[in-house]
């Protein structure tokens, strides 16, 4: 099969010919008929995450055709149009048996602890509890475009948020989770305010529900012009980027009783931000996660996608080939592209 492969951290991804996987007992082989870049994936490749062993195959947001199945795979068969979340789970432990396969003791994530779907090919185990079958209707890209952003961006807001609505929802950073939440939050009935530095961006937010938006760059209090807009701070705040910055600012902008949930990844040297913690304490403020979201949970997201509240495929900037994939993959820190990149050419 045809992987962008690096055997070095921050060393030039390449293009190779490497063996085609086989499955596990419990596991499935997917030809990959599209694959999302996401910021993830450039953290992986910097080094960032200590789950990778080089050499490696990247790419985690993945949709295809089933091609072959272990012995002890019982609901899926070869042919099956699927996808996966990116975190997924062993399907034994305590916290898979409770439904939370997203922070399974002993998960496991293509692209990170396992190779990856920059491929042609790519092995998940454990499918019978893993793999999503997806409607016919539905197109490979905006398949895999649900895989990390879109579908942790669901969680975070219907599940971890409990975002209802009427309910003010402020928004930090507007990449493909920031923009993906807000659809979302807006398709649930709350008010969605989009924080961004690039007016482009932010002009895309209010295309997808945004009833207000701020730019970081011409704002010297952004926690004060969102208490401003919401008149006394929002119900529920999202960051989305991942930063000292937008994480502070995230929790300082929340009313009281507010909740804060934390969805852009604090690694490296942003691993230990500073937040207001006499705020949390004095307004009861709420604070949360949100990695990924159960396989389990899919079909509350497929449904609102199938009956046109939400639509997943406005986000789709570019659809690009594997070798493509490289520039873009190591230029993401800077990329100021307008909506998320899809690998559908091998």
């Amino acid at each position: 099969m045809k992987a962008m492969y690096y055997d070095a951290f921050e060393k030039m991804p390449e293009i190779k010919v490497l063996p085609d996987p086989k499955p596990s007992e419990y596991g499935v082989v997917i030809k990959v008929e599209a694959t999302g870049l996401c910021r993830s994936d450039w953290h992986g490749w910097m080094g960032h995450d200590a789950d990778i062993r080089l050499p490696h195959v990247p790419g985690h947001e993945l949709a295809g055709t089933i091609t072959a199945t272990g012995r002890g795979v019982l609901r899926y068969k070869i042919g099956d149009r699927v996808t996966v979340p990116f975190v997924s789970g062993c399907g034994r432990c305590a916290e898979c048996r409770s439904g939370n396969q997203q922070v399974c003791e002993a998960q496991f994530q293509p692209g990170f602890t396992h190779w990856g779907s920059f491929a042609e090919y790519v092995a998940i185990d454990f499918a019978d509890q893993n793999l999503v079958h997806l409607p016919e209707s539905m197109d490979f890209a905006t398949a895999a475009s649900l895989g990390c952003r879109f579908a942790t961006s669901f969680r975070a807001i219907a599940d971890q948020a409990r975002v209802t609505g009427g309910e003010w929802v402020a928004v930090h950073g507007c990449g493909g989770v920031g923009l993906s939440a807000i659809m979302i939050a807006a398709a649930l009935g709350a008010n969605p305010i989009a924080i961004d530095i690039s007016e482009e961006k932010l002009a895309f937010a209010r295309k997808l529900g945004a009833v207000a938006a701020i730019n970081g760059k011409e704002t010297g209090d952004v926690a004060e012009a969102v208490r401003e807009i919401t008149k006394g701070g929002a119900h529920v705040s999202i960051d989305a980027l991942g930063s000292p910055i937008t994480c502070f600012n995230s929790i300082k902008n929340l009313r009281r009783r507010g909740r804060h949930v934390q969805v852009g990844l604090m690694l490296a040297e942003h691993a230990t931000p500073q937040i207001p913690m006499a705020q949390v304490i004095g307004h009861e403020l709420e604070i949360y996660g949100s990695h990924g979201m159960q396989a389990w949970r899919y079909d509350a997201m497929l449904s609102m996608i199938t009956a046109g509240k939400l639509s997943p495929k406005q986000l789709i900037g570019r659809e690009i080939s594997l070798e493509d994939a490289i520039p873009a993959l190591v230029t993401m820190d800077r990329a100021t592209d307008l909506g998320i990149s899809v690998i559908t050419r091998f």
